[in-house]
């Protein structure tokens, strides 16, 4: 009789247990969607075909000169078209500028920032186009240079250079 006792007496002790483990479980179940939660920040991870780099010759850029340097947009201009990107006719700013800038519409970040490190100019100044670039127009222009005074001395010294050396030549020829 002491063992059936104790039979029942484990078994009662057991079914008190036995709904905890289903409260447990369903604590287990209410974890769960914190798991889906978590899910949707996996969607950072569809931005990543934009950064997908575009080909040079489908980028329209346009060319401002904001510095005092006569030519400095048409000499940046022909530095990128050797690059490949397709040129619009080069513009003079609506005001100077103390350095240069490269503006981008949605979707042409990367290839802004190949264009800034291609002439030099630092990546804080890669930045969204906006109505306060000093371009009047910018028409069918993804990317927009802002050629300032850094970059326009570069292009005149590197011009300097080439015909210095042109002329030195010539003297030595005759």
């Amino acid at each position: 009789m002491v063992l059936i006792a104790f039979i029942v007496a484990t078994a009662v002790a057991l079914g008190q247990v036995h709904p905890a483990d289903h409260s447990t479980s369903a604590a287990v179940a209410t974890t769960t969607p914190v798991t889906s939660t978590t899910h949707p920040a996996a969607h950072p991870a569809t931005t990543t075909p934009s950064t997908t780099t575009i080909p040079p010759a489908k980028v329209s850029v346009l060319v401002a000169n904001a510095s005092n340097v006569s030519g400095a947009a048409g000499t940046t201009s022909t530095q990128l078209q050797a690059g490949g990107w397709k040129l619009l006719p080069p513009v003079n700013a609506s005001s100077n500028v103390t350095a240069s800038v490269v503006y981008y519409v949605a979707g042409y970040q990367p290839s802004a920032a190949v264009i800034a490190k291609s002439l030099g100019v630092a990546t804080s100044a890669v930045q969204p186009l906006t109505s306060s670039a000093p371009v009047g127009a910018v028409g069918t222009a993804d990317v927009v240079v802002v050629v300032g005074p850094d970059v326009a001395s570069r292009g005149r010294s590197s011009t300097t250079t080439t015909v210095a050396t042109t002329t030195t030549t010539k003297a030595k020829s005759h």
